[in-house]
């Protein structure tokens, strides 16, 4: 038999499957097909595929400790910047607007549960001369139209359910906007502190440059150097010397996203940063969770699963429709000639109504809304389970560049070291007139690549946490 799209009856017992995993507490989450789809890959794994070689620690994560990361790096500057963020960011009041939006739409859905009251008020009067004289008349009225749906197919209950849900996701979107604000504030500061030690080893560099140089100039007028010497020295310099407007272009656009991130001005953080501070450096040992902490901690693949929640309860909705509606409505009325007795129980009048009504002429417009609620159904299944696959996939590539670059820095450390005494011996033969000045720039400019390389690789090593803690869904309490 050939493997096709499921039956309809097929679809209905792998939805009735999800809703008794819900009640029973069996799954934490709603999955596309049944309750041992992608969440159950996820959710049974205890261990990661990419090996721990960087200090992590396979086990639960500590939930205070994961809702502020930022905490492990021992850096105050990084700690004022992120409790500052998630005071005045714009994102932030944005999604909190947006909880606030949702709440507003289910208060307007509750309404539907509660009768339709409608008071009308009149009053008339007339005067019209007869021989005796004049006939006035008065007349004053109040009327209460009443008018209320009972909810026998649960349609209305299960519409206000979906906004629930609504409100769910959009306060996990508010979760999940402070996961990305306090990693893009920690990967800002690195990158920040990364273009400090960059400027500092270049000028650090250019000094000791500008002295071989000076060397070179002496060397050559006592004979002992040639111009070619002296301009690939000064050339050297002048190189070098171009490099640092470049990084200062970084760090101070650096500085002003992390000011924009601040909801301040750009330029405000400029006195701030105004001394330069090592890169946070990474702690020896760092918990990394398990697979199945991703369902319970992330934010963005819990607002998934109550996207799927939601449209669940609303192909109830769409379902409902096909079904009759039945109304009740009533009017009471008061009449009397002098206002004062308007509401006396002598005029009281009242009428009421019961009526049914069913679609007839429109019923495949209603079961095409059915099929229409079921395909959204289906989108946001297979989007839960993309995100959930994402985020096993975000803290896997994360590990592996933990891990990575903690090997490339011990290499690079021995490197500058090994860089640094070549320099020093190169300097030192060429004075004593044992070495070309080939050599010398060599080494020299080796010595520049190879300490810088080392500081990005220090920032790459910082960064490669943040986005751990990232992907594990850290930054929020």
């Amino acid at each position: 038999m050939v493997k096709g799209r499921p039956t309809e009856q097929e679809i209905q017992y792998r939805r009735a499957a999800i809703v008794v995993c819900m009640l029973l507490g069996i799954a934490s989450v709603v999955t596309a097909a049944n309750c041992q789809s992608i969440q159950s890959q996820v959710s049974g794994t205890h261990n990661w595929s990419t090996t721990l070689s960087g200090g992590e620690v396979l086990g639960p994560a500590n939930e205070a400790a994961l809702s502020q990361w930022w905490t492990v790096f021992d850096d105050p500057i990084l700690t004022s910047l992120e409790e500052r963020a998630l005071k005045s960011n714009l994102d932030l009041r944005t999604s909190l607007s947006k909880i606030e939006q949702a709440r507003a739409y289910r208060l307007s859905a509750t309404g539907s549960l509660l009768p339709s009251v409608t008071f009308t008020g009149s009053s008339s009067g007339g005067r019209a001369s007869t021989r005796d004289g004049a006939d006035v008349t008065h007349g004053n009225t109040a009327e209460f139209d009443v008018s209320w749906e009972p909810d026998f197919f649960r349609g209305l209950h299960k519409n206000i359910a979906a906004y629930n849900a609504d409100i769910q996701t959009a306060q996990e979107n508010l979760r999940n906007t402070m996961v990305t604000l306090t990693a893009e504030v920690g990967l800002d500061y690195v990158s920040l502190r990364s273009y400090q030690a960059q400027i500092s080893v270049t000028q650090s560099n250019l000094a000791k440059y500008r002295d071989t140089y000076e060397m070179t100039v002496a060397k050559r007028e006592s004979g002992l150097a040639s111009e070619l010497d002296v301009q690939q020295a000064l050339e050297n310099v002048q190189s070098t010397e171009a490099t640092i407007p470049t990084l200062e272009t970084n760090l101070q656009q650096t500085k002003n996203a992390l000011a924009i991130l601040l909801a301040e001005r750009p330029g405000a953080l400029n006195a701030e940063f105004s001394d330069v501070k090592p890169i946070p450096v990474v702690p020896g040992k760092v918990a990394v969770g398990i697979p199945g902490d991703l369902i319970r901690r992330r934010p963005d693949v819990k607002s998934a699963e109550r996207q799927v929640a939601a449209q669940m309860l609303r192909v109830g909705v769409a379902r409902a429709n096909l079904f009759p509606t039945f109304t009740l409505s009533g009017a009471f009325t008061f009449g009397a000639q002098n206002i004062l007795n308007v509401l006396t129980p002598a005029s009281f009048g009242a009428t009421v109504l019961g009526t049914v009504q069913q679609t007839i002429l429109n019923r495949r417009s209603l079961r095409a809304q059915v099929k229409l609620q079921n395909a959204l159904l289906d989108q946001y299944e297979a989007s839960y389970d993309n995100t959930l696959l994402g985020a096993v996939r975000d803290v896997e590539n994360s590990l592996e560049a933990f891990g990575q670059d903690q090997v490339r820095r011990k290499s690079l450390a021995a490197a500058s070291v090994s860089a640094e005494q070549s320099a020093a011996m190169a300097r030192e033969l060429y004075a004593s007139g044992l070495k070309d000045f080939l050599t010398v720039l060599d080494s020299e400019r080796t010595l520049l690549a190879v300490q810088n390389n080392l500081v990005q690789t220090d920032a790459a090593v910082a960064s490669d946490l943040i986005q751990l803690y990232k992907a594990m869904g850290g930054g929020w309490k």
